[in-house]
């Protein structure tokens, strides 16, 4: 089982900055993708960004690309969420999420969810 710790959420105004973290722990394997989801009241998880492990290959959904960069620090089991030019429609909890490939967590198919970390753009 591997477990997952987020941070970084907050509370940022329209145009801003946040970065987010997600650590893994436990059974944790080299060869995980991992990415996050977001979760906005009232609606569905929904995929925001993948990386694989070789980071060669990242996956960003299209409402959030080119403002927001996934990237993955191995060594530490970490993967970073910097996102920036925030909109109010990026409010949500962020879930934090590992899969067997980026394939895997585009679609869903999950090993592992985080607690999830609030953000909230204000406009």
């Amino acid at each position: 089982q591997v477990q997952l710790i987020e941070s970084g959420g907050g509370l940022a105004q329209a145009g801003g900055s946040l970065r987010l973290s997600c650590a893994a722990s436990g059974r944790t394997s080299s060869t995980y993708a991992m990415g996050w989801f977001r979760q906005a009241p009232g609606k569905e998880r929904d995929f925001v960004a993948a990386i694989s492990w070789t980071r060669i290959t990242t996956y960003y959904a299209d409402s959030v690309k080119g403002r927001f960069t996934l990237s993955r620090d191995n060594a530490k089991n970490t993967v970073y969420l910097q996102m920036n030019s925030l909109k109010p429609e990026d409010t949500a909890v962020y879930y934090c999420a590992v899969g067997m490939n980026t394939d895997y967590l585009r679609s869903a198919r999950i090993l592992s969810w985080g607690q999830g970390t609030q953000v909230t753009v204000s406009s």
